[in-house]
């Protein structure tokens, strides 16, 4: 049986939707017996952090791959990155070159992500599969909100780590003034560029408090702008929450008939009347998502390749040299792009400018 193990830079506490998923897929792969916590016992590596990162960088991954030639290395590729965040267009450049070097598999997380990547940065593989995330099920799991629904006042609820302005801040201003507060209720939790005066704000707080926050609301709005498959968004469908999605990015794969699209300021107030008023029937629509489905879905990826390995159809690529040059030149993208995100996290302590995330 082929082991796994997912190289990552994890961290504790309120974080970025990678690491929940990612933390999520591994308790599950161990649960199913795949998962393997020594890198050297493991046939197959998944990487699913970017190249600039303080752990399993560029550097690292060069290393490992150095080591352990013959293993399968995937590569679960985001965004694209610079889409979401209007800039670091160096990350998705450098993934693509990574996977054009020396990754043997691609785990793109949604159709939109697999055709923006391949239409802007050629990002190719032997071996690619379109997998979508899923959720910690014994945190986030719905509880019975028919019966008890209120009609009268329904309570919306928006979540966000990253405070980055792209992640709906500006359709989250628009529904702070625009929105009647005597019909809704609305909670933010998380970080947030802007102070708002009708919408009620919350500090990002610990997965189990979040879960239970999504509980205790009704309907959940993302207004992210290409984001290739939300983690917030899976946590409060998985909660049982009505969704209303901006159109853009992997939304629409996610929501199927659980939800109402929207396309900006103009129509936004209008989806929301809708769910409102339809709650019920959008409720019993909800998608499911299940990271036990997720986590057997990148196992037998990695399965089909390592059998094509031993049967003599497949060998795990080699590095070249002019990959290693390549990589060498590298340095100084990373050097310049250090020094840009010191020069904004400056600019944001001494000017108050929201900063790069």
């Amino acid at each position: 049986m082929v082991k796994l193990s997912i190289c990552y830079e994890y961290k504790d506490g309120p974080w970025g939707g990678s690491n929940q998923f990612l933390k999520a897929l591994r308790k599950e792969l161990r649960a199913q017996g795949h998962y393997c916590d020594d890198i050297d016992d493991a046939e197959a590596l998944i990487f699913g952090g970017h190249p600039f990162a303080t752990q399993y960088n560029l550097h690292d991954l060069l290393a490992l791959k150095n080591k352990y030639p013959a293993k399968i290395i995937i590569y679960r590729i985001d965004g694209p990155i610079s889409f979401y965040r209007g800039r670091d267009k160096e990350f998705d450049q450098s993934i693509a070159f990574i996977c054009r070097a020396f990754v043997d598999g691609i785990v793109f997380q949604s159709r939109w992500s697999f055709e923006q990547n391949k239409r802007f940065f050629k990002t190719v593989a032997p071996y690619e599969t379109i997998i979508s995330n899923a959720v910690d099920c014994e945190m986030f799991y719905a509880s019975d909100k028919t019966s008890n629904y209120n009609h009268e006042h329904p309570k919306i609820i928006a979540t966000s780590w990253s405070s980055n302005l792209k992640k709906g801040f500006e359709i989250y201003e628009y529904i702070d003034q625009a929105l009647d507060f005597s019909k809704f209720e609305m909670t933010f939790v998380g970080n947030s560029p802007i102070r708002f005066k009708n919408i009620k704000m919350k500090e990002p707080v610990p997965q189990p408090e979040l879960a239970n926050l999504l509980r205790n609301n009704d309907i959940y709005i993302t207004a992210s702008e290409k984001d290739p498959c939300s983690n917030s968004l899976l946590e409060a469908i998985a909660c049982g929450l009505p969704v209303i999605a901006l159109n853009s990015g992997g939304h629409p794969e996610l929501i199927g008939a659980g939800g109402e699209l929207f396309n900006g300021c103009g129509d936004v107030i209008a989806a929301i009347e809708k769910v409102a008023t339809n709650y019920d029937s959008y409720r019993l629509n909800l998608p499911v998502y299940s990271i036990s489905s997720v986590a057997r879905q990148y196992y037998d990826f990695v399965d089909t390749i390592y059998d094509d390995m031993r049967r003599g159809l497949f060998i795990p690529k080699k590095l070249t040299l002019s990959s290693r040059i390549y990589f060498s030149r590298m340095h100084g993208t990373i050097l310049k792009w250090k020094v840009k995100k010191k020069i904004s996290e400056f600019m944001t302590n001494y000017t108050g400018k929201v900063s790069i995330r």
